[in-house]
């Protein structure tokens, strides 16, 4: 079984929590992309990254220094959106990263996909994005089949975790010989489930927390997951599709 995130826009860098063990499989595609990043203007950068400039600033500046050797940070410890928040692997005991290291795969547009101590540097980069005047249009179209090639080499179960950005990037791919499992997080409103960004990146960060604590290695157990008061909708779900409810939904103020 492997189970498959998306990265976070804000990054860090922690040379000192732990050490990174190994280097991205796809570097020599990172390095390209990089190349491509270099060869292009400030305006250009800041419209394909679509942010402020104090942002644009920030990360024009890492891709002119960038070392993709040098000064890395295990990628588990490199994000710091929420999903990463309600994760916490600053607080995982040594048994619970390695279940990570062997099960865990972080999507990326930069990277392609990394496991969680590959060293990786702060970036920007995301996956929808289009690009000018490179050998692919889109990243889509320069990862093609590589990252799903790799995932399905490893595991014939995949428990899907990611936003469907990301997760595009392995789906169009699928084939009868591999499960994919999506989990949903929701809530019932007016008989409908509706999901809220922010709480199912709570949620997907607390799914990871829950399997690495309880090192799940079979997909069913998923269904005990009861974290944030989520409960698993036998009703709603079927065998590609787990729906979890959360019961005692969130105020606004609690996020």
């Amino acid at each position: 079984m492997r189970i498959i995130i998306s990265p976070a826009k804000k990054m860090t860098r922690d040379t000192d929590s732990l050490e990174y063990r190994s280097l991205p499989d796809f570097l020599e595609e990172t390095e390209k992309l990089l190349k491509y990043l270099r060869s292009i203007s400030y305006e250009e950068l800041k419209k394909l990254w679509k942010c402020s400039d104090k942002i644009a600033n920030e990360n024009y500046n890492r891709i002119q220094n960038m070392d993709l050797t040098r000064q890395l940070t295990p990628a588990i410890l490199a994000y710091e959106g929420i999903q990463y928040q309600y994760m916490a692997p600053g607080v995982f005991d040594n048994d619970e990263l390695e279940y990570l290291e062997e099960h865990l795969r972080i999507l990326s547009g930069f990277y392609g996909i990394l496991r969680p101590f590959d060293g990786v540097v702060p970036y920007r980069l995301e996956m929808a994005s289009k690009l000018k005047a490179f050998e692919a249009a889109t990243l889509y179209d320069y990862w093609g089949g590589k990252l799903a090639k790799q995932l399905f080499s490893e595991s014939d179960c995949i428990v899907n975790l990611a936003s469907k950005e990301y997760s595009k990037s392995i789906t169009p791919y699928m084939n009868d010989s591999i499960r994919l499992v999506n989990c949903v997080f929701g809530e019932r409103e007016k008989g409908k489930v509706v999901e809220k960004a922010a709480r199912v990146k709570m949620a997907r960060g607390e799914m990871v927390r829950f399997m690495a604590e309880e090192k799940v290695k079979d997909v069913e157990a998923l269904k005990n997951f009861h974290y944030l008061d989520y409960r698993f909708a036998e009703d709603l779900s079927d065998g590609e599709n787990y729906i979890f409810i959360q019961n005692t939904p969130l105020k606004d103020q609690d996020f």
